[in-house]
């Protein structure tokens, strides 16, 4: 580890050269990942300072201990050696833990699709209990939000509803709530208080810029229509609706919400983006693509992730076997310590593979 943690010093220096040089600002994309990186050997080498420093006071504290004649003296050097001593591993574990660096795809802004699965109305209802506990954990947050398309039942649901949420760290903070979402309730369509099962599909995608995916007008099929299902004034009185035919992966995106034609076909565009840029992240890395297919599934209550009880107020998370009985406050977006706990799991997971 030593061996790296200096090979990783000598690269901070340099970068510490490198944002110095009024050039780098020039190029936009280099800035970025230089800055990037920066920042993250930034709080890595403020560690390996820390760690350097115990090693060094355990070695003076030893010494000390050793030599001198002075009994105080001999003992205050030991008290502070057991100290120093306890210290070390927790330094030694965050280095580990800094040491995995951390993935781009973190930073970037996500376009999140929730579809009702297994249950029919009821699955829609909770498609719709998930949307507002996402977007109220994302004013918590101060991030923003933005719903690109929907398709809404009669009773307040959605078969699926698709937004985009952005701010600081939004990938990395909500990328493990892709996957089944299974709900166990009375529905209030139900008369006879039976609890239904049902599930809800969720897939988290992380945003492309524009600049990241260059789609060809050539390999475009666009069609305007008029939209359809509930709507407000004039939504389905023009041809507003869009629908995007990505030629060569056969991938379609159709956005209606709005009544003009071109910001429905803004949002559209936003998502074939995505969609594509997950594409070629998932021929980029298997892995990946394996854990999302794992992860989001068909949308069967078999495949689930979680499970949302509501007659005992609990939620339980499969994969950490995690569970809390504040299930009435995650769906106000209180889900801070299910995100944390998910990600902390990610990461002694990453720990695991890396000493392996």
């Amino acid at each position: 580890m030593h061996d790296r943690l200096e090979r990783l010093k000598a690269r901070f220096a340099e970068l510490e050269t490198e944002i110095q040089n009024p050039d780098l600002v020039r190029d936009p994309a280099r800035y970025k990942d230089t800055m990037r990186e920066h920042a993250y050997l930034a709080s890595l080498m403020e560690e390996y300072a820390n760690y350097l420093r115990i090693e060094d006071g355990i070695r003076d504290a030893r010494s000390l201990a050793q030599e001198t004649d002075d009994t105080d003296m001999r003992e205050m050097a030991k008290e502070e050696l057991r100290e120093l001593e306890d210290a070390l591993p927790a330094s030694e574990e965050r280095l580990k833990f800094l040491l995995i660096p951390p993935d781009p795809l973190e930073e970037k802004n996500i376009i999140m699709e929730i579809r009702g699965g297994t249950g029919g109305d009821e699955a829609a209802l909770f498609a719709a209990d998930l949307f507002r506990m996402y977007t109220r954990f994302a004013e918590t947050k101060g991030w923003k939000y933005e719903v690109l398309s929907a398709n809404e039942t009669g009773l307040g649901g959605y078969k699926e509803i698709t937004v985009s949420i952005s701010g600081k760290y939004v990938y990395g903070s909500l990328r493990y709530e892709s996957g089944v979402h299974r709900v166990q309730r009375v529905p209030a369509t139900e008369g006879s208080g039976r609890i239904h099962t049902s599930a809800v599909t969720v897939a988290v995608l992380p945003e492309a810029e524009e600049t990241e995916i260059s789609i060809r007008q050539e390999d475009l099929r666009i069609d305007v229509m008029r939209a359809g299902g509930p709507g407000g004034q004039c939504v389905n009185t023009t041809d507003s609706a869009v629908r995007l035919t990505h030629i060569p992966t056969g991938l379609v995106v159709i956005c209606q919400d709005e009544k003009s034609q071109i910001k429905n076909k803004a949002k559209a565009m936003r998502v074939l983006r995505t969609r594509l840029f997950e594409m070629e992240e998932e021929k980029k890395n298997a892995e990946r693509a394996a854990e999302r297919k794992s992860q989001v599934g068909s949308g069967d209550r078999s495949e689930r992730i979680r499970t949302y009880n509501f007659p005992q107020n609990r939620l339980t998370d499969h994969r950490i076997n995690l569970t809390l009985y504040k299930l009435d406050l995650v769906m106000q977006g209180d889900i801070a310590e299910l995100v944390d706990a998910l990600a902390m799991s990610a990461r002694e997971a990453q720990l695991k593979a890396q000493a392996g």
